[in-house]
């Protein structure tokens, strides 16, 4: 299963695009996507998968196992930065130190996407609740790490220049969360009529714009990863082995939920994925002194491949075993 799945993984569209960046910076090809370009597919791919989100959530049904699936997710957003910082504070500086838990505290979409692509292919159902979870899991872990960092090192960040209340406002209404809540909001109140009307643009687009968002990603990744050469093994080591933690305890709570396999791979995608583009926003102005060359290379450049390639066949393959 875990060869079959892997197998299944490589050879899908949107992962060979992947490569394609990658080899492009290796071989110093001048391919390269305008910078408008690869935020408006984010947009795009954030609003598809929240709409078609909204749609699954209008036809109702779940009750109990959809609140328990949500406050699990919520749990591990606050458990994971602690569990990180506490690891990471003698190897780096507090404010580098709580960016870093941030990160892999908080969620990639993009790889939730791939995720979601994954599962399609082998025709594999989830539910659209895992959506909602997908959003509310980017701002706990921001605010837990800045709330360490000022905890830890008060004297860093901005010596109360920004409060709380902007912070908050960042951290729950980045363009990200908002386009995810915004779009499943719009996808639940039109419901099926509404997919009828939009599956052209929200469906029949999706794999192909995901493919060229894909490339771009690849072509940042492997810019990324020189910087990491100066810091040793270790940032390589803790960018798979704590979502490889996660993972492992998102698998076990979903065995303890009975959640279908679907939603359990979800679930452990968001876990063990990190954040490079809302972590970073808040970061910089929030927590000035953390160091953007340490964290985001760790989840650009490390965690995101490894999750993207790796991470999802080896997680639906545990998954399988353990979920009929």
């Amino acid at each position: 299963m875990a060869l079959d799945a892997l197998l299944i993984n490589l050879l899908n569209p949107p992962v060979l695009f992947f490569f394609l960046g990658f080899l492009a910076v290796w071989v110093r090809s001048d391919l390269d996507l305008p910078a408008p370009l690869p935020k408006a597919l984010s947009i795009y791919l954030l609003l598809s998968i929240g709409f078609r989100g909204g749609v699954e959530l209008s036809r109702g049904g779940g009750g109990a196992h959809v609140w328990g699936t949500l406050a699990v997710a919520i749990a591990m957003s606050s458990v994971v930065p602690l569990l990180a910082f506490f690891g990471l504070r003698r190897r780096f500086d507090v404010p580098t130190a709580a960016a870093i838990a941030a990160t892999y505290g908080s969620i990639s979409a993009v790889t939730f996407i791939a995720a979601t692509s994954f599962l399609q292919t082998l025709q594999v159902p989830f539910g659209g609740h895992l959506i909602a979870a997908m959003a509310l899991m980017e701002s706990p872990a921001i605010l837990i790490g800045i709330a360490l960092c000022r905890h830890y090192a008060p004297q860093a960040g901005d010596n109360g220049r920004r409060g709380w209340r902007n912070i908050i406002r960042e951290a729950f209404f980045n363009g990200s969360v908002f386009v995810l809540l915004g779009s499943l909001a719009i996808g639940a109140i039109t419901g099926d009529r509404g997919r009828e009307a939009l599956a052209p643009f929200t469906e029949g687009l999706f794999k192909g714009l995901l493919c060229l968002f894909l490339l771009d990603m690849g072509l940042v990744s492997a810019r990324r990863i020189g910087a990491l050469r100066q810091m040793g093994a270790f940032p390589i080591v803790f960018g798979v082995a704590l979502p490889l933690l996660a993972a492992a305890i998102a698998i076990g709570v979903s065995v303890g939920m009975g959640l279908p396999r679907g939603d359990a791979l979800l679930l452990t995608v968001l876990c063990a994925s990190a954040s490079y583009i809302a972590v970073p926003a808040v970061f910089r102005s929030a927590v000035p002194e953390a160091n953007p060359g340490v964290y985001v290379p760790m989840s650009l450049a490390v965690t995101f491949p490894f999750n993207i390639v790796f991470g999802l066949p080896l997680y639906y393959s545990l998954i399988s075993r353990v979920i009929p």
